[in-house]
């Protein structure tokens, strides 16, 4: 069975859709940078499928003063722009979910990202309406290192978890859909490059680009 005969197809945003992670992550650094914390070689990695207040947590468990809501704004304040007017989509990625979309296939975004960023980014893509419904990790109150989250959006939608293929490019989110019964594609992303080998173990199906599945 090819990924594309798959009824249902779940993509997260950063580094999957967008080509973003570069600037994602700049922002994030920018906040524990101008704290003046240390952090983990690894913090990328494991902030990305926290969610906007996950993230925060995790600053302020680092040492980062202030509260949830002010760092959250901090982030929102520099990702915006960048989000609604700048980041490019990956090569092939906007064709293949126009054709899913012909298919008659049900698209459903997923991703750590707030609606804020997400929703500005698809719009300008022109690929917006073509999902039944976009999500961000806190309208569903789990994150994406949950397998329950997958879960919930499959129940909430009423689609059938095991006829749904997951795009990723996070290795966590990646183990988690796998764990919660999903067909998972991992995404290379520059970002995740020291990954690559263990996503393309863990995950059903790798693609290096889009254009491999057009």
């Amino acid at each position: 069975m090819n990924i594309s005969d798959f009824k249902n197809h779940i993509f997260d945003l950063d580094g999957t859709i967008a080509n973003s992670m570069g600037h994602w992550a700049r922002t994030m650094l920018s906040i524990v940078d101008d704290a003046k914390v240390p952090y983990p070689e690894d913090i990328i990695k494991q902030i990305t499928p926290l969610g906007d207040r996950g993230i925060a947590k995790y600053f302020i468990a680092l040492g980062v003063k202030g509260s949830e809501e002010s760092i959250i704004e901090r982030m929102h304040e520099i990702a915006y722009p960048k989000y609604r007017d700048i980041i490019e989509a990956k090569d092939g990625v906007l064709e293949y979910i126009k054709a899913l979309n012909k298919k008659g296939c049900k698209l459903f975004v997923l991703t750590a990202s707030p609606h804020l960023l997400l929703d500005p980014c698809l719009e300008r893509y022109g690929i917006f309406q073509m999902f039944e419904r976009t999500y961000s990790c806190d309208d569903l109150g789990l994150s994406k290192s949950n397998p329950e989250i997958y879960k919930k959006l499959c129940q909430r939608e009423g689609i059938e978890i095991g006829e749904t293929a997951f795009y990723d490019d996070n290795v966590i989110a990646l183990e988690n859909g796998k764990l919660a019964g999903l067909y998972t594609c991992g995404v290379y992303d520059a970002s995740s490059d020291e990954y690559k080998e263990k996503i393309r173990e863990t995950a059903d199906k790798y693609i290096t680009s889009f254009t491999e599945l057009i």
